[in-house]
């Protein structure tokens, strides 16, 4: 049995057009099986949405992209904003190039990836996950320790979890690594830690 967090899926495919609905934008993209929140979107996905910290011109990585609903959100908010989602599963990269080509979005791409190892910039304003936590601890805090190196001074890792269901031991692992740490929202049993990397 494979998990969306596996670099190869074995099921059938299943492909088929979801609606997502925020609080100021509603769009449709293409999901299927084997990838995260297949049917509709989630909790902590939808709040991490309606209350992240995003400006324009940023430049923003949308780690564990699944099939993109976060990078293109943003950028469908933040239309000067330039993109880069990644995720391990490659029938969720395939999909969110499909969803990038169907919405005509610039300014954005979708990289096979696990966690940073083809990832090379280190001057991100911000990164936007919802970790993996069914794929353990250890490779959550490697996800938080590893984005600190990849954010350029004065940015921020926004991350999402259920603040009960493992959330407060990344949070206290954001703590340690970040230079300032918030919780910016919280909704559903999901809360958005949020931790600055701040110029020394």
């Amino acid at each position: 049995m494979t998990h969306y967090y596996d670099q190869r899926q074995t099921s059938k495919s299943n492909k088929k057009k979801i609606w997502i609905r925020l609080k100021k934008i509603e769009f449709d993209l293409f999901s299927a099986s084997g990838v995260f929140s297949k049917s509709y979107l989630d909790k902590g996905t939808e709040l991490l949405l309606n209350k992240m910290i995003m400006k324009n011109k940023w430049k923003v990585l949308d780690l564990g992209c699944g099939y993109g609903v976060v990078g293109i959100a943003v950028k469908k908010l933040y239309p000067d904003t330039k993109v880069l989602m990644t995720d391990v599963n490659e029938r969720a990269i395939k999909l969110a190039r499909e969803n990038i080509k169907m919405h005509n979005l610039e300014n954005i791409q979708a990289r096979d990836s696990y966690l940073f190892k083809k990832i090379k910039d280190d001057d991100f304003d911000t990164i936007l996950v919802n970790p993996p936590q069914s794929a353990g601890k250890k490779l959550c805090f490697k996800l938080i320790e590893d984005s600190y190196k990849h954010l350029k001074n004065n940015s921020l890792l926004q991350l999402v979890a259920r603040h009960n269901k493992g959330g407060k031991e990344l949070k206290k692992k954001i703590d340690e690594v970040f230079d300032n740490t918030k919780i910016i929202a919280k909704g559903s049993g999901f809360r958005i830690y949020c931790g600055e990397k701040i110029n020394p």
